[in-house]
């Protein structure tokens, strides 16, 4: 039954999960409710901390139809369990986007209408017979129950059904009434982002509800039992501080939150009913199908909404992180156009993202036809926003998953078992040993332990903060420092983010002219190449100001042309359509003919639409009319292989591939012109409504615009940085191909005597396998006659020759060659991207897919990018940096306020440190507990134990001030090739830990052996008490000479596992840069025992550090040569691979050879074959 009935909800998605259903149980919830009297409560701490044995402690399985309680298991590699009641409402229907016509007839609401959370519609009526809706909240997130699939699923918006963008216009177009409005409103619930800031006291609970804070709480009255008072009540002081501090901060971030997202969340809209009626209403009444009317002086959107009519200057900065205006024009309708009636498809936000509005982006001005409104149809509200899911990956994260944190909770409970081994020998009664037993796991982890750890994370911070890096995650610090492979974005990135024009070459009856300086010259600006410069663009005015993409105002600006946006009087005989024009100045003019006003008016070109650059399609169009022109004209811009191929080939120069090559190969910006004279019966409002793929075909090409984008001057030096730590750097781009492969060259990500090796990859097509080609991008440079290692580094120090052949090489392709990979050759894919170095023409999915292709060969991946199409990379990745001071950062776990790579060896450094603090710390607080077991348990045998202010001495005034000294080591101020452990379990580490435990325990011994055999053992340590009364005895116990010794020889001890742990070079800076007798329970020793005991601490320094600097420079070697002597498997899947090619003759393929992909007889097989080709 389990199996059947295990339903998957989100599925593909990132928040999959397992769905089980369960139905509440008396006599389980009696049981329970006893079991947590019984147990004073912890029965339902542990339940609280524990979802998934809450539910099946206190339900029993069920159909999930049926059930009153979901428990969700998330698929990803945490498995985290959550629980959710189901509840039930009532509403005239159980499908959202149904018509309710047939449905409202009765006069009277039912009482029952809506869960209290959802809002009353009110004036909504309906039949007496309600409809029962089964649906439950999680993270902000309604699921509702759908007979039709019998599981649950989540309502999102108009998405759900699959419209086509003919459909949008045809049926969604008119808006709802105000009926279908409240009915909707019972599934979307009110239009809010809403951020509910706890009150203090609901904080206050689940904070102290934490296990470390209930574990504290056990340890006071453990102590207070024994009567270490003082001590109890110190405790007791820095968790209240702690308490309240942590309160403190997370009601801040709350707060933040609230006000971030609070302060554009409800506006007043106008809502269009239909046949002209508009209303006032407010934009949390807002569901998905109504109609709003975009206001021409602009608004922030409530909602995300489709343009049906109209075009909007819209500033996405909150989301993309480019300050840039973007212009967002209406969702074509291809039924409008009887020749494009084929082109219709399915409507989707991402897809169709120039003609959809998002939820707080800024709607800056508006465009339209006169007498008409700018309409946009909402899309999705609430939570289901793109700014929504924004706010809820803040509000939800996905927990960090790093060994060391797995590691260290193992770590404790071996610290606990071991502890526990100690006291076995103890012959006292049961009640002394159950006492003593659970005093030692009290000191076994030291209240101050969660302090501790985090302790260099936060000084990490403070220090990334200061070179200008913000971090939203800072546990992602630590994973920073196990970074091998950094994947870059170019442009913007790696090199300068505007372009410079080099020149252009203009293209006549299929023939290149030289090339040209400059567009401006006068004998050029009747030209058809000038003419598409000046308007194949997407530029506005804002406030007098040109704004727009970087590149295009580049373009315009080298036209020398003026850019004028028309008023209404001036459009009024141009079809009531308000255009913007472009006019070159009046010093290129020739010498008027006429007169000087209508020689003016005759250059003069109105932009009639434009056709907005996509990096699907990689190119842009417009259509132009010429003041004085009846015939309209389209000129199209875009990526030069793109362009020649929707051109006439009669127009395209036959050395086009040639001199395209010879300009990408230097590092060029390639941008290609076209040209196409419109039919004469195409008038204004027929543009309007045609669909781009009738106007962008059989198009003369124009030439070429070259742009130089010219590297960051801090970019080479910061490349060959990482090289040299043996960190693998990638591009991933939406350029050229070859000006990717030349800029990798020119920035030392490809060595000048590096072979680069195009795979170029063919799905299939006429019963044809999909094949690769292989072929190499050019000659490498014999400049050097000493090839470059680059170096896998094994887990044992070892290291993998990548460099099978005299040349090291290095994998190029473009997105469609990765598409075609990923999908028929699966297994190729992971030998690929082990070498991959160049990735051209990414979209920005793709780019993500990388991210995670790298990631489960084991690398740890950074991602840096200036946050305009990486955002999902950013995220994906291990450690992402946007180069974006703007709001898209949160999407981002770091963020650099400068703009440039510099931020990416920093942080590593950064993260290295903090990751070796965390060892440091780790095992000095292991060390800590271990010693102080050691001496509890040596007191232990003679009846004796530390007092309360010396173990009140020991946790404040050393162990945190050497905790938080210790966390002071700044990075060290170079990267090294070596990396820093990433977990706890290993053999170098512990087997530093359990000499060091041996050493002290060995000195302690010693010591308490010598004190023991000592002539003046008693003469002076009498007690200091009147008598022998009972009353004394404790003090006695306490205050002797074996207590006072071995208290002075742990506590330097404390301060020697301090110092040896506390490492330096080569990735933090060393230590030395960083820059009463009777309250303590001691009595007076002998001079030649002071003497002893400071001989017996140089003794225990000596070893400890001979041990520890032995172990570092040959504990990893030995350790391997002893546990195996043949060689080891690596771990990582990406050094296995690198084994395996290092020793297969095939590999790497060589030049002008194929790979066909073998029909595979079943459907995940993904096998190939490789054919040499003559």
């Amino acid at each position: 039954m389990e199996k059947e009935d295990l339903k998957i909800v989100n599925k593909g998605l990132e928040d999959e999960m397992e769905l089980s259903g369960y139905r509440l149980c008396r006599w389980k919830l009696v049981l329970v409710g006893l079991g947590g009297l019984c147990t004073g409560s912890f029965l339902f701490l542990l339940l609280y901390w524990m979802p998934e044995w809450c539910v099946k402690a206190t339900c029993t399985r069920t159909t999930v139809r049926d059930a009153d309680v979901a428990l969700l298991r998330s698929t990803d590699e945490f498995k985290r369990w959550f629980r959710a009641r189901i509840r039930i409402m009532l509403a005239p229907g159980k499908d959202p986007y149904d018509n309710l016509a047939s449905q409202i007839t009765s006069p009277q609401a039912n009482d029952h209408a809506l869960n209290p959370s959802d809002s009353a519609p009110g004036k909504i009526t309906w039949n007496p017979e309600d409809q029962h809706v089964r649906y439950f909240t999680l993270h902000s997130t309604k699921y509702f129950w759908n007979d039709s699939i019998q599981n649950f699923e989540v309502l999102k918006g108009l998405e759900d059904l699959s419209m086509t963008c003919s459909s949008v216009h045809s049926k969604h177009s008119a808006g709802l009434n105000k009926n279908q409005q409240e009915y909707r409103r019972f599934f979307f619930g009110l239009n809010e982002i809403d951020v509910k800031v706890p009150s203090l006291f609901k904080l206050l609970i689940k904070e102290v509800l934490n296990p470390f804070y209930i574990f504290q709480l056990f340890s006071v009255i453990l102590w207070c039992t024994d009567e270490y008072y003082y001590y109890a009540m110190a405790i007791v002081v820095m968790s209240v501080i702690s308490i309240a501090t942590s309160l403190y901060t997370i009601k801040k971030q709350y707060v933040m939150l609230h006000d971030m997202v609070a302060a554009h969340s409800t506006v007043r809209v106008t809502v269009y009913r239909g046949e002209n009626e508009t209303e006032e209403a407010l934009s949390t009444d807002l569901v998905p199908g109504d109609v709003i009317v975009i206001p021409s002086n602009g608004i922030v959107m409530p909602c995300d909404a489709v343009l049906i009519c109209g075009t909007c200057i819209v500033n996405e900065s909150m989301l993309t992180g480019e300050s840039v205006p973007v212009t967002k024009t209406d969702l074509p309708n291809p039924q409008r156009d009887k020749k494009g009636g084929d082109g219709d498809e399915i409507y989707s936000t991402e897809e169709h993202k120039r003609h959809t509005l998002f939820c707080g982006t800024n709607v800056i001005q508006t465009r339209y036809y006169t007498g008409e409104m700018v309409k946009a149809v909402v899309v999705r509200t609430g939570f289901s926003t793109a700014k929504g899911q924004l706010i809820r990956s803040i509000l939800y994260p996905k927990p960090t998953d790093f060994k060391l944190y797995r590691d260290a909770y193992l770590f404790l409970l071996c610290l606990v078992a071991v502890a526990s081994v100690v006291f076995v020998y103890s012959l006292e009664p049961v009640k002394e040993i159950i006492v003593k037993s659970l005093d030692i796991i009290t000191i076994t982890v030291p209240p101050a332990l969660p302090a501790a750890m985090t302790a260099g994370i936060v000084y990490a911070q403070r220090r990334l903060k200061k070179v200008g890096i913000f971090s939203i995650s800072p546990q992602r610090i630590n994973i920073c420092g196990q970074l091998n492979l950094v994947c870059f974005d170019k442009t913007g990135t790696l090199t300068e983010d505007g372009l410079d024009m080099w020149g252009i070459q203009r293209a006549e009856d299929g023939r290149f002219h030289h090339s040209e300086e400059k567009a401006d010259d006068k004998s050029l600006v009747t030209t058809k190449f000038v003419s598409c410069m000046a308007t194949c663009h997407s530029l506005t005015k804002i406030e007098g100001q040109l704004s727009g993409d970087p590149l295009d105002l580049k373009m315009f600006e080298a036209t020398g042309w003026i850019l004028v946006e028309a008023t209404e009087e001036e459009t009024a005989h141009h079809d009531r359509i308000e255009l913007t024009y472009v006019k070159p100045p009046n010093q290129l003019l020739p010498p008027p003919v006429i007169s000087p006003e209508q020689d003016m008016a005759s250059y003069m070109i109105g932009i009639v639409r434009q056709f907005s650059f996509s990096s699907a399609l990689q190119r842009m169009s417009v259509v132009v009319r010429q003041i004085g022109e009846r015939r309209m004209d389209a000129y199209l811009k875009g990526a030069p292989e793109v362009v020649a191929s929707l051109c006439k080939k009669e127009t395209v120069p036959e050395d086009f591939a040639e001199v395209l090559e010879d300009y990408t190969k230097q590092g060029f910006r390639v941008i290609a012109l076209a040209h196409r004279r419109l039919e004469s019966k195409l008038t204004f409002h027929k543009v309007q409504n045609i669909n781009r793929d009738q106007i962008e075909k059989n198009m003369d090409f124009l030439g070429l615009i070259i742009m130089q984008n010219k590297l960051k001057t801090e970019t080479p030096g910061v490349l060959e940085d990482l090289r040299r730590a043996n960190i693998r750097t990638v591009m991933v781009t939406g350029d050229n191909m070859l000006t990717a492969i030349s800029v990798a060259r020119d920035c030392g990500m490809i060595q000048p005597q590096d072979r680069v090796i195009i795979a170029d990859a063919l799905p299939p097509k006429d019963g044809q396998a999909a094949k690769i080609t292989w072929h190499y991008a050019d000659k490498p440079s014999k400049l050097s006659n000493k090839p470059t290692k680059l170096e896998i580094i094994m887990e044992d120090g070892h290291s993998v020759d990548e460099m099978k052949t005299p040349e090291q090489y290095h994998f190029a392709m473009s997105g469609k060659s990765f598409a075609v990979i990923t999908e028929h050759f699966q297994d190729l894919l992971q030998k690929l991207v082990l070498h991959g170095t160049v990735f051209a023409r990414m979209a920005p999915d793709q780019k993500t897919q990388l991210v995670e292709t790298l990631e489960s060969v084991d690398y740890f991946v950074g991602m840096c990018g200036d946050g305009a199409n990486d955002c999902g990379a950013l995220k994906r990745a291990h450690a992402g940096i946007s180069l974006s001071e703007l709001e898209a950062s949160v999407a981002s776990p770091f963020t650099s306020t400068t703009p440039s790579i510099t931020c990416v060896p920093n942080l590593i450094r950064e993260g290295r440190a903090a990751l070796i603090t965390s060892f440091c710390v780790f095992k000095f607080m292991a060390l800590y507990s271990i010693i102080q077991c050691l001496s509890v348990a040596l007191l232990y045998s003679i009846r004796s134990n530390l007092g309360d202010f010396q173990f009140l001495f020991i946790d404040m005034a050393i162990i945190l001030l050497i905790v938080f000294t210790m966390s002071l080591n700044s990075a060290w101020k170079e990267l090294v090739a070596r990396r820093p452990p990433s977990g706890l379990v290993s053999g170098p580490l512990l087997f530093s830990v359990l000499t060091q435990i041996l050493i002290c325990l060995g000195f302690q011994i010693m010591a308490f052996l010598l004190i023991q055999e000592l002539d003046c053992f008693y003469n002076c340590s009498a007690p200091h008490h009147m008598d022998n009364s009972t009353e004394e005895e404790p003090k006695e116990r306490i205050m002797n000479d074996v207590n006072t010794t071995l208290f002075f020889v742990s506590s330097f001890q404390y301060l020697i596992v301090a110092i040896i742990f506390s490492k330096g070079k080569p990735f933090r800076q060393p230590s030395y840069k960083n820059c009463k007798d009777e309250p303590f329970s001691l009595v007076c020793v002998p001079l030649s025992w002071r003497v002893s005991m400071v001989l017996i601490v140089l003794g225990n320094t000596l070893v400890s550090v001979f041990i520890e600097e032995g172990i570092d420079m040959f504990g990893t070697k030995c350790l391997s040569w002893l546990c195996c002597r043949q060689k080891k498997v690596p771990k990582a899947r990406y050094m296995h691979l690198a084994q395996e090619l290092s020793v297969d003759p095939d590999w790497p393929p060589k030049p002008k050879s194929t790979t066909e992909a073998k029909p595979a007889p079943h459907p995940d097989d993904c096998s190939y074959q490789i054919e040499a080709v003559s």
